[in-house]
């Protein structure tokens, strides 16, 4: 089974013109770079790639382990119409679906497949010489190929992995307490909770990656706003913010969403039920929803960030509290079906 994998990977190595690797040995320009210690931890042997392949194949189903029945049920597709490990939809499987295994027959829900004919439609768009440009053909949105760069960096083994740029350790704790005016104090884990003096100041815990942390200070420099529309489209110094400006602050100061982008595409509630991977992170969901009414909020490390005080989920000591406040995370609002997401990775 493996041996078979291994063809699969070598011929999209090829029709990816060049990327990844190669039974005669390097070629002139090729990407070499042996996988990092992150991918070979992080993406199932049959899967292992060429590393902006990879990525999208993180960024679209966790590699085939994402609850949503989309990416691995043959038939079943999410409410794009996209299916299989890599999301195609229909039309596009129409036009770019190859039988990857040999087994005469080409089925979006199947991984080898699926993983040759999102090779054949990134070649198709322009990688690898305009590998940006494939990537947005493949989602049309910038902060998709960022999360898609972001993650073929990582799996490269590039700087996001160095100690210097990865900022764990107490040199990163030192950064995040120089750029906030908040309390910065930790506890033991991975799981924040609310300090005993002061309601609204999250204790970081130390279990966690750096954006994590980074993201928890931000929902402290949040606690003192009302409820309001003024942090839209720039949440920075907003007077007030409310949710989806909320969530947009948090994202942007843990650095998983620039600020330009931001201000640009000014994202709402609704824009957050279709963004990142799909499912609950480990230590990162964003619940979102369009219906009855568009909400989104995000829970970090167990504790939940949000502007609604209403339908009984305002649980915890900033009950009744206007703006967004840290809320106990004790149960999912039953109120509205929600789109769970995750920034990737995370």
């Amino acid at each position: 089974m493996l041996g078979a994998w291994l063809t699969v990977v070598l011929v999209i190595a090829a029709l990816a013109g060049g990327y990844g690797f190669s039974m005669s040995g390097p070629r002139a320009g090729e990407v070499t770079d042996p996988p990092s210690a992150l991918a070979r931890r992080d993406i199932p042997p049959t899967y292992l790639d060429w590393a902006v392949l990879a990525a999208i194949g993180k960024v679209e189903c966790d590699h085939g382990r994402a609850p949503d029945a989309s990416c691995t049920r043959p038939g079943a597709t999410n409410s794009a119409g996209a299916g299989g490990p890599m999301q195609f939809l229909g039309s596009t499987w129409a036009q770019h679906g190859r039988d990857g295994n040999g087994d005469g027959s080409a089925s979006r829900w199947d991984a080898a497949d699926a993983i040759y004919s999102a090779a054949s439609y990134l070649a198709a768009n322009g990688a690898p010489r305009e590998t940006a440009r494939a990537i947005f053909a493949y989602n049309h949105a910038r902060w998709y190929v960022a999360m898609v760069d972001s993650w073929a960096a990582r799996y490269r083994g590039s700087a996001f992995e160095r100690p210097a740029a990865g900022g764990e350790g107490e040199a990163g704790l030192q950064r995040l307490a120089e750029r906030t005016t908040t309390p910065v104090a930790f506890v033991e884990g991975e799981r924040a909770r609310l300090a005993g003096g002061d309601r609204h100041v999250a204790l970081i815990p130390a279990g966690v990656p750096l954006a994590v942390q980074a993201m928890i200070v931000a929902g402290n420099e949040l606690q003192a706003l009302p409820y309001g529309p003024a942090g839209h489209p720039d949440p920075r110094r907003a007077t007030e913010e409310d949710c989806s400006s909320s969530v947009n602050y948090v994202l942007y100061r843990a650095g998983i969403r620039p600020i330009s982008e931001i201000v640009k595409d000014n994202p709402l509630a609704q824009d957050y039920v279709g963004w990142g991977a799909p499912g609950p992170g480990r230590w990162v969901s964003v619940y979102a929803t369009a219906s009855p009414v568009a909400h989104v909020f995000i829970v970090i490390a167990g504790l939940r960030l949000d502007t609604s005080r209403h339908n009984g989920t305002d649980v915890g000591p900033n009950s009744g509290e206007d703006g967004p406040r840290w809320r106990i995370f004790d149960r999912i609002p039953t109120w509205s079906h929600w789109s769970v997401r995750h920034p990737p990775g995370l």
